[in-house]
């Protein structure tokens, strides 16, 4: 029975970290490291199931609270840098000249860009703080909104 024990808790060890390949949050790798120490316990011992579940949770306690987070920090990948065009969208402009359907100019982060308005039949005035929407070639999309 021992041995049983031992190999069910082996199986779910192994199964729970081949199921990190699908995260990739560490998470699933503890629990399944929780389940192997689990079974090497089982399989020395003779202890009751309420054991086993005990054994179980310190071992995860343990992995997730001491482990994982060293693991996050070493593992992690940072996320991507926007620059240039990708990062405008967003932003806020500054309106220098009338900005309607067909011309106008913004000061974007201190760069001067041709503009057109999100709504075509709004216009923005000089000095009016408008939101980058897109960027539609070399022309900023703007809107001032509510």
């Amino acid at each position: 029975m021992v041995l049983v024990a031992a190999l069910i808790w082996l199986i779910a060890g192994v199964a729970l970290a081949a199921a990190e390949a699908l995260t990739g949050d560490f998470v699933l790798l503890m629990l399944g490291g929780a389940a192997l120490g689990t079974a090497a316990v089982t399989a020395v011992t003779d202890a009751p199931v309420w054991i086993d579940a005990v054994v179980f949770a310190v071992f995860s306690l343990v992995l997730l609270l001491g482990v994982r987070p060293i693991l996050r920090r070493r593992y992690s990948v940072p996320p991507a840098l926007t620059m240039g065009v990708e990062a405008l969208p967003g932003k806020h402009a500054l309106v220098l000249e009338q900005v309607g359907e067909h011309a106008g100019r913004v000061k974007i982060d201190g760069d001067v860009w041709t503009a057109r308005p999100l709504d075509v039949t709004e216009v923005y005035e000089p000095g009016t703080t408008v939101t980058v929407m897109q960027i539609d070639g070399a022309t900023a999309v703007v809107w001032r909104g509510v």
